[in-house]
């Protein structure tokens, strides 16, 4: 199982997929765009590709960033998903997801920061990859927006402050807006690097402190995001 990150930032990491990938071995190549590396140019060299998350949206111009190329990254996962590889997209990887799937991305009705349960849906309930999560699931979070659907498209999870946390875009193409790789040296970054983002967002109904966020243990989302993955990669292979 050949793996590619696509990150969008120093301070977004890769946390739990991370320490998955290199647990079991699995080649593993990288764009970390904001040091320069491009995103490959087709899908030829891995069977799964994951996109991280970032300040930036779908939406942000080459001029606003120029080492974000959003219209590259949605080609790529087009490409991805026409190769019948394995497509997951973290936060802002999801909106990409749905914005090359054709599908807008959304303001969510509640800035989320910090952990607070999703809950699965019936379709959520009824997918073999989801089944061991457990309903309600406590799991990470840091966003304003969230993906687009397509009329294809299924909400496999939700949250009281958002409505899209998992959803499922194809046979093994998974948008996740919450953040189940979060991992306390993960979140430790985002808080060092978040401090007017913080100050900003406090008082507001799912903002967490950082006393909080830095006490939680993230360790029983983490092995549910990595049997999923198992149970992913099972299913590819079969």
């Amino acid at each position: 199982m050949r793996v590619h990150f696509v990150v969008h930032e120093s301070f977004e990491s890769a946390g739990a997929y991370l320490q998955w990938a290199e647990d079991r071995g699995y080649p593993l190549s990288w764009s970390r765009v904001y040091a320069g590396e491009p995103v490959p140019a087709n899908a030829d060299g891995f069977d799964m590709l994951v996109v991280f998350g970032g300040p930036q949206s779908p939406r942000t111009t080459l001029e606003e960033c120029p080492y974000f190329d959003s219209l590259a990254e949605q080609r790529l996962i087009n490409q991805a998903i026409s190769a019948r590889r394995i497509v997951i997209g973290i936060c802002l990887g999801s909106q990409l997801i749905g914005e090359a799937l054709g599908a807008k991305v959304r303001q969510s009705p509640e800035k989320e920061i910090g952990h607070y349960p999703i809950t699965l849906t019936e379709a959520g309930k009824q997918n073999p990859l989801l089944a061991h999560f457990g309903s309600p699931l406590v799991v990470g979070h840091w966003h304003n927006d969230m993906p687009g659907l397509t009329d294809q498209s299924v909400v496999l999870a939700t949250s009281e402050g958002c409505p899209r946390q998992i959803v499922q875009y194809g046979n093994a193409v998974y948008g996740f807006q919450c953040h189940m790789e979060f991992t306390a040296e993960a979140v430790e970054g985002l808080i060092q690097h978040s401090e007017q983002e913080l100050a900003a967002a406090k008082g507001k109904r799912f903002i967490r402190s950082n006393a909080e966020m830095r006490e939680w243990n993230y360790q029983e989302m983490n092995e549910k995001l990595w049997r999923f993955l198992d149970l992913l990669v099972e299913k590819r292979n079969a």
